[in-house]
């Protein structure tokens, strides 16, 4: 009896383990539509014209946050592992819900290179620059991440959302290209 009671109480602790990490991915992947709408907008609001430099900075420290944020994100997928359908379906659906985000401010981004590249400040236009590959870098990573955990049922709508993405940074990278 005592023997039951042990392995019971080692499954349940794996259990309950198992659903806490899953929970942490929603709630990290919550963090990042957050971010993610958070500097949508600073992009948005910095003009075509006449932009400031502490508007560009605002946008590099949002971008730099949005950066370790995807990172954590990345740690605790591959802390948590594979996931079962029900839980691919939720995280897949939670990214879905904020990707036409990630690519608004990527795409909005790209057409405010020039804007950046007046500032009289000539290292914003590579700091900018760089935050965008950094976030490139760490958005794969999560990708990676995610579609190595995803069930096999789900991997072409991973898939979609992932060349969505990864197309939108192409975009932008390629505005900074001749920079």
């Amino acid at each position: 009896m005592a023997r039951f009671v042990s392995s019971f109480a080692i499954l349940l602790a794996f259990v309950t383990a198992c659903i806490a990490a899953v929970y942490q991915v929603e709630e990290d992947i919550a963090n990042i539509a957050s971010q993610v709408t958070v500097i949508d907008s600073a992009i948005h609001a910095f003009p075509t014209t006449g932009g400031s430099l502490l508007e560009a900075l605002e946008i590099h420290e949002l971008a730099t946050t949005l950066a370790s944020a995807l990172a954590s994100t990345t740690t605790d997928v591959v802390a948590t592992g594979p996931v079962d359908d029900t839980d691919g379906q939720t995280i897949l659906k939670e990214v879905e819900a904020f990707e036409p985000t990630i690519i608004d401010a990527l795409i909005s981004l790209a057409q405010k290179v020039p804007a950046f590249s007046a500032l009289p400040l000539g290292g914003v236009l590579a700091l900018i620059k760089q935050d965008v590959v950094d976030l490139d870098a760490e958005t794969k990573n999560l990708e990676n991440a995610m579609i190595a955990d995803t069930p096999a049922d789900l991997l072409a709508q991973a898939a979609s959302i992932t060349s969505a993405i990864d197309a939108a940074f192409a975009t932008v990278g390629a505005a900074f290209a001749d920079t």
